[in-house]
């Protein structure tokens, strides 16, 4: 009796269920690389220009949209951690909840650069003409210095992701088992880049981080790719069983009609 016992309320998830979550998580990986590729060559001239800051041009507007589409990068980034959890914690509750916790702290890390990007502009239009040029580019080098170890360590993060979400999906069979180990062999790659980096011994755009990104890349893009067009599979263990729970009868009625039938059996008797 207590094993059937369930609390009033709760929905089981069905197949049309998570073949919509299945779809939003899709499409906000998706959304992931359409806001975050366009944002850097829309920031480029902040990055490539060291006297930014001083005016001249019109880039202010570029900028501006850039920086706001990496905000909706970091949303989105969010958003698939938030949508995949009620299906992937059925796996493994400590590391689902361990792959949301990551997917914020890669946005938070994200925002740092955001805000950074965000004064260069307004120093731009307010400081230029009060303030020492000398001066406004240093602010400019340092915010810049800033937004790159936060860019370097919020984009590092996708290695810890790359685990966390890769092992699940490898476990749970949601998806073909070649995606996530993509996601696993670019875990301790690009880790390795990003120790390379912290110690100095390599760049970014060098061939080592190339090589520590590519896996990552075709990970998050194949894992969006079938989500969106295939959803999970109907064969995976965990869509089997929302399946034998959704045609099952609900528990709570079944145990308050065994209850009547034994209360009715006293009776009689």
């Amino acid at each position: 009796m207590a094993r059937n016992a369930r609390t009033p309320g709760t929905k089981r998830p069905s197949m049309s269920t998570m073949r919509k979550t299945a779809l939003v998580a899709g499409v906000l990986y998706l959304a992931t690389f359409l806001s975050s590729i366009p944002a850097v060559f829309l920031q480029g001239p902040v990055f490539d220009d060291p006297n930014f800051i001083l005016g001249g041009g019109g880039a202010d507007t570029l900028v501006r949209f850039g920086a706001l589409l990496d905000i909706v990068n970091g949303l989105t980034a969010i958003g698939t951690a938030v949508a995949l959890y009620s299906v992937v914690k059925r796996q493994h509750e400590g590391l689902a909840i361990g792959f949301v916790s990551s997917r914020l702290f890669e946005a938070a890390t994200l925002f740092i650069g955001i805000v950074c990007v965000f004064a260069i502009v307004t120093l731009r239009q307010t400081g230029a003409a009060a303030a020492d040029a000398a001066t406004l580019v240093t602010i400019q080098r340092s915010l810049l210095a800033v937004r790159d170890w936060s860019f370097v360590l919020g984009t590092g993060v996708p290695a810890l992701n790359a685990f966390l979400l890769g092992w699940l999906m490898y476990r749970s069979r949601l998806v073909p088992r070649a995606i996530p180990v993509l996601g696993l062999i670019g875990a301790p790659l690009f880790t390795s880049w990003i120790i390379g980096y912290i110690f100095g011994i390599t760049e970014g755009g060098s061939a080592w981080h190339a090589i520590g990104v590519a896996p990552i890349f075709f990970w998050e893009l194949s894992l969006g790719l079938w989500m969106t067009f295939k959803g999970f599979r109907k064969d995976a263990p965990l869509m089997l069983e929302a399946a034998a729970e959704a045609a099952s009868p609900d528990d709570s009625e079944s145990v308050t009609r065994s209850s009547i039938g034994v209360a009715s059996k006293a009776g009689a008797a």
